[in-house]
């Protein structure tokens, strides 16, 4: 479904991403890992032109997302995008921060997107909360309704950047038990995460990003058994 084609990157004259080849498959669950600042989450936000590359092609579908014709809107209107700082609307109740771009993005009329709203909270265990304000929630419970509004948009694909980095071990097992859910019906997900344990339990596909280049890409059966030492040693730490 996404393909990189020697894709590389900079801030500040420093290198982060360097000639990244690399497929996302249709239909399947990848995670990128990796020591922190080696460019996981620069790579997960190129996938929706959140950053912009320096050099080479982004493919959707066989399609180069920089081509001209091919508008934002419509891009991630196909490719959903949860953050680690949930991003929703502190002033608006919790089913107005779902049917909100269901309305000015989709265009549905007002019950339609209603019955959306309901339908995606009921399915991360936040139907009760519709009304609440989105500042009387817990942590969990917000990054559990932006998944919600993410889902309401029905994307191809759904980016996950690292969504339990900002909650606590009880709060993020409330999100990652979402996440193993919607990973059991065979929709296109790619996950920036430090949860080794769950990456592995989830994942079809891994990638281990050091130090802005692929170092390993292959199934979690396969990265368990790698003999590289950079990955052996970062596997022990976290799995430890």
């Amino acid at each position: 479904m996404i393909e990189f084609k020697n894709v590389s990157k900079s801030f500040s004259n420093k290198e982060v991403l360097k000639h990244i080849n690399i497929t996302f498959e249709d239909g399947k669950v990848t995670t990128i890992i990796g020591p922190s600042g080696t460019g996981k989450s620069t790579l997960i936000r190129m996938v929706n032109r959140l950053e912009e590359l320096d050099d080479g092609e982004i493919l959707f579908d066989g399609k180069n997302i920089y081509d001209k014709d091919v508008k934002l809107v419509d891009l991630r209107k196909k490719i959903g995008m949860v953050f680690q700082s949930f991003n929703l609307f502190t002033n608006l109740s919790v089913l107005n921060n779902i049917t909100l771009p269901l309305r000015k993005v989709l265009k549905l009329k007002k019950q339609e997107a209603i019955d959306i709203a309901v339908s995606e909270l009921e399915k991360v265990g936040m139907a009760d909360y519709i009304n609440s304000k989105v500042t009387t929630l817990s942590g969990g419970q917000k990054q559990r309704v932006a998944i919600a509004r993410t889902l309401s948009m029905n994307p191809e694909c759904i980016l996950f950047d690292e969504p339990t980095s900002a909650l606590d071990p009880l709060m993020s097992k409330e999100v990652l038990d979402v996440i193993k859910k919607l990973s059991e019906n065979e929709r296109t997900m790619i996950l920036v995460t430090h949860e080794m344990k769950f990456a592995m339990e989830i994942s079809d596909r891994i990638v281990f990003l050091n130090e802005g280049e692929v170092l390993f890409y292959g199934t979690p059966d396969e990265l368990k058994s790698s003999d590289n030492e950079i990955i052996r040693k970062f596997i022990g730490n976290t799995l430890d």
